[in-house]
């Protein structure tokens, strides 16, 4: 079976051609803004993040940073911008001051809702850790931490940086400036065992975070451990760590809301329901994505990644190196894919909503998908069950049928 990332580089479906027309308001825009740099490459990360050998041009890529937003406004313009997330790479070696006038920019240039959500995601290492009151003064009001094992051995096979005694530190220092905070955890981890995949969800609950996130490790392509794979544990084992860690954290009182993210009540991820809602984000930096609606259409964007190389390009006035509308025949794969992520999945008007497209263009799947028990639905919601959770991909690629065969 592919994984998601694999299925999203399928071929288009064909669905009922269906003109693409946006009668209703546009969907929520976020802003992502992306650090490319990092202090060393984790051998299972395939996001764009490149070892920084030597300072990095803090100065410069901020000012690429602002130049690519103004450039950017013509697509967005008038529109508020409910949720910022600073995502990398490590956004958190930048420093207090950078951080603040990024956040002065995006003030400047866009109409910023007066209770907006702004991540940062941060390196749990004492350095940063140490940045976290300059970060939350310059108007940074959620932290994501990338703890992913409170486990030494762990830290060290997946080619963490911070120790499990630097990592608890990190996280008392940040509860002492936030309210809201996230810590990413990782499972089926190289040689570990079901006893201590628990254990580190039980170490991350005596903090008691607002917010969890528990990723199954995959072997990316382009990863040092997809070249050389280490030995995980097998699909039963791993299955026996997820179902035991949603089981913790649901007697913990964290709500499992999407795939692998758990929350407090009230405490969800603003920014990431956005996206799983097939809302609009406008992504700067080297390597950002951005997904724009308009009126007419709905259009994908990529900048350059290599950070020399965006900034070179958005000095040129070009930043972007990838752009595409999204083709009517492939709204509805890309609406599912996101919105089937999340437990409780969406309402049924949503769907016409975010595409344009009316369900009946979708009859066919939906009943496949019911029939084969991966589905529920109503009247007024369409949701994954239970199975469908468990077997997310093989729900998405009833999306993926080509009609025309």
């Amino acid at each position: 079976m592919p994984t998601l990332r694999a299925m999203i580089s399928l071929q288009p479906v064909s669905f009922k051609s269906q003109s693409v027309h946006f009668t209703t308001a546009l969907p929520p825009l976020s802003l992502y803004i992306h650090i490319p740099w990092c202090v060393k490459k984790c051998p299972y990360c395939d996001f764009n993040s490149h070892e920084a050998k030597s300072a990095f041009p803090e100065k410069e890529y901020i000012a690429a940073l602002t130049r690519d937003l103004e450039m950017a406004l013509p697509q967005i313009w008038g529109r508020k911008v409910y949720t910022v997330f600073f995502g990398g790479g490590t956004p958190s070696m930048l420093s207090g001051e950078g951080v603040e006038e990024i956040l002065r920019q995006v003030r400047m240039l866009l109409p910023l809702a007066g209770d907006a959500e702004i991540t940062l995601e941060a390196n749990p290492g004492t350095v940063e850790a140490d940045k976290f009151a300059a970060f939350r003064e310059a108007g940074v009001n959620r932290l994501s931490m990338g703890i992913q094992s409170f486990n030494d051995t762990h830290l060290k096979a997946l080619g963490r940086i911070h120790s499990a005694d630097e990592a608890k530190a990190a996280i008392a220092i940040a509860q002492r400036h936030f309210d809201n905070i996230n810590l990413d955890l990782m499972y089926a981890l190289p040689n570990q065992t079901l006893a201590q995949a628990m254990q580190d969800v039980q170490t991350a609950l005596e903090f008691r975070p607002q917010h969890l996130s528990a990723y199954h490790l995959t072997l990316e392509p382009n990863t040092l451990f997809y070249r050389n794979p280490p030995s995980l544990p097998d699909d039963d084992a791993s299955s026996d760590m997820q179902q035991s860690i949603e089981h913790l954290l649901a007697e913990n009182g964290y709500q499992h809301y999407e795939t692998s993210a758990f929350a407090q009540p009230n405490r969800r991820s603003k920014h990431n329901l956005n996206y799983w809602k097939f809302g609009d984000y406008l992504g700067i930096g080297a390597g950002a994505h951005s997904k724009i609606s308009f009126p007419d259409k709905i259009i994908r964007q990529a900048r350059y990644k290599q950070p020399q190389a965006y900034m070179q390009q958005v000095a040129s006035g070009a930043p972007i190196q990838l752009e595409n509308e999204v083709g009517r025949d492939e709204l509805p794969f890309e609406f599912m894919m996101n919105a089937l992520r999340l437990n409780a999945g969406f309402d049924s008007v949503l769907f016409n909503e975010r595409t344009s497209l009316s369900l009946i263009a979708i009859q066919c799947e939906l009943a496949e998908a019911e029939r084969r028990g991966l589905l529920q639905r109503d009247i007024a919601r369409i949701a994954p069950t239970l199975q469908g959770q468990r077997f997310l991909n093989d729900l998405l690629e009833i999306f993926l049928v080509d009609k025309s065969r």
